[in-house]
């Protein structure tokens, strides 16, 4: 009585890529939902969120870094300016990354697993930085005397009272995660070409950190946390090893770009000076 394995078939591979790929979209999707009820929490802590806001306005000062004020100036030079800086506030911080991420996931899967676990390291120390330091943006701190300019010029992501506003949670000014995704972004752009001008990506990170300034949204500080988190991210998460970044050894067509699959089995070399392996036919075929 003869047995035998049927191969499993060519749409094996395709369905488990596409397995792959809607377990990956679930987890984004549920991490990025469970960021967003999290900040809400912390939508009705007015009183507490002009203190801490008060409190860091005095630290920069004290500190000297240059007045938020200086890089909206700039801005309110032309209103094409400023509502580019708006737009760009409003339009960029969520396209790029997920672009970003589908680039990493399609070309570079072990980036992508590393560049996933990062951001969702930073997120993860940046909610619970929300949740324990409310603090509202200089937008609304009368001290800094500055100006709304998405309420002005638009287009806008807030309501005018952030009482009112349901969706967003404006008291999650610290830190950044406007300017710690388009850092995250920039490094891992990086990491994961060989281009001599790859170091170009940094231009993202910095045009962030002076849209977020100008746009009155953030302070200095808020940008300088939200470096210190990535950094401790990335210190506590390996970065993959590959030895070119242009080639991700990780990366096999035929596997559907698993970001989570081992190596492949090694095959079987044969050694100079030793008989090679009779095949199974020839084997039955001698004991006959």
């Amino acid at each position: 009585m003869s047995s035998h394995t049927t191969p499993a078939g060519p749409a094996a591979g395709p369905r488990a890529a596409r397995r792959r790929l809607v377990r990956e979209l679930l987890l984004v999707a549920g991490f990025f939902t469970v960021y967003k009820a999290g900040r809400l929490l912390s939508t009705d802590r007015t009183e507490e969120a002009f203190r801490n806001a008060a409190r860091i306005w005095g630290a920069e000062r004290f500190l000297h870094l240059p007045g938020e004020g200086a890089i909206q100036r700039l801005l309110l030079h032309g209103d094409a300016l400023v509502t580019t800086a708006n737009t760009y506030y409003a339009g960029v911080h969520f396209p790029a990354t997920a672009l970003f991420l589908i680039w990493l996931y399609v070309r570079r899967p072990a980036h992508y697993l590393w560049t996933r676990r990062v951001l969702a390291g930073l997120t993860g120390a940046a909610l619970a930085l929300h949740l324990a330091f409310p603090l509202a943006p200089p937008r609304l701190l009368d001290a800094a005397r500055l100006i709304d300019t998405a309420q002005v010029y638009g287009p806008t992501v807030y309501k005018a009272a952030p009482a009112e506003d349901t969706l967003a949670n404006q008291f999650a000014a610290m830190p950044s995660l406007h300017f710690g995704w388009a850092l995250m972004l920039a490094l891992g752009m990086i990491a994961a070409t060989s281009s001599r001008w790859r170091f170009l990506w940094l231009l993202h990170p910095l045009l962030t950190l002076l849209v977020i300034v100008g746009t009155a949204n953030h302070y200095w500080l808020d940008a300088v946390v939200a470096a210190v988190l990535l950094w401790a991210a990335l210190l506590l998460i390996p970065k993959p090893r590959t030895s070119d970044p242009g080639h991700d050894p990780d990366h096999h067509p035929d596997r559907g770009a698993d970001p989570e699959a081992g190596p492949e089995p090694r095959q079987d070399i044969p050694v100079r000076g030793l008989p090679r392996p009779r095949s199974a036919d020839a084997a039955v075929g001698a004991g006959q």
